[in-house]
């Protein structure tokens, strides 16, 4: 697979790059030279080679999930400007 000057355009539209004529043959080499690099991995052999996540195998930490009543709800807004009921009041700012 190889890149046009009319493909580079319009990655660098995409990206939100501007790019001037004289860049864009620097650019499509560049390109270039990346797709190629793409193909020489899709001729290494990785049958039997589990995908992983990692480099170094881990276990993921969890935690136990349980049901909590929320703490202390009066404690949560004490130093809110304005409550009611528990709860955060703040001004309407849509009308």
């Amino acid at each position: 697979m190889s890149v046009d000057e009319k493909t580079v355009r319009r990655i660098a539209h995409l990206a939100r790059i501007a790019v001037t004529d004289e860049e864009v043959p620097h650019l499509q080499g560049e390109l270039n030279a990346i797709l190629s690099f793409v193909e020489q991995l899709n001729e290494v052999n990785v049958d039997g080679v589990e995908p992983m996540t990692s480099v170094t195998p881990m276990i993921m930490k969890k935690r136990q999930d349980g049901v909590t009543d929320g703490g202390h709800p009066e404690k949560i807004v004490q130093n809110a400007p304005a409550t009611e009921d528990n709860f955060f009041l703040v001004p309407k700012v849509v009308e």
